[in-house]
């Protein structure tokens, strides 16, 4: 049996866990799963306007698969958790570039204390 995988878009084996599945473990699971994490999550989409603020600078809007980013790890800097300036809502594809650094950090940094200042 086979299944479309919703983070690459292949076609898998049912039982196959595909490499670009994010899957948090251990302390960063547990920061996660706080209701004070899910209060940030839903303000800081609110200030962005449910918007990749990344396809924003760009000039395109982009509504759809919004994600919040953290742009220093949790495994880094658990402390980063709730600040609004380490957090950025991206579209999956730039959450994914994000993830693999090919975003210059100080740019999202910027684009987060952008939004801070005008919200």
């Amino acid at each position: 049996m086979y299944k479309s995988c919703s983070k690459c878009g292949k076609i898998h084996s049912y039982n196959f866990r595909c490499s670009t599945r994010r899957e948090y473990a251990g302390e960063e699971r547990k920061l996660r799963s706080k209701y004070s994490w899910t209060k940030k999550s839903q303000e800081i989409r609110e200030k962005s306007h449910n918007l990749c603020e990344v396809c924003k600078a760009q000039g395109v809007f982009t509504y759809d698969n919004i994600e919040v980013h953290h742009i220093t790890k949790l495994k880094e800097d658990e402390s980063k958790l709730l600040e609004n300036e380490n957090l950025i809502c991206l579209c999956q594809e730039h959450h994914k570039q994000a993830d693999k650094n090919e975003i210059d950090k100080n740019y999202l940094v910027e684009l987060a204390k952008i939004r801070e200042q005008t919200y």
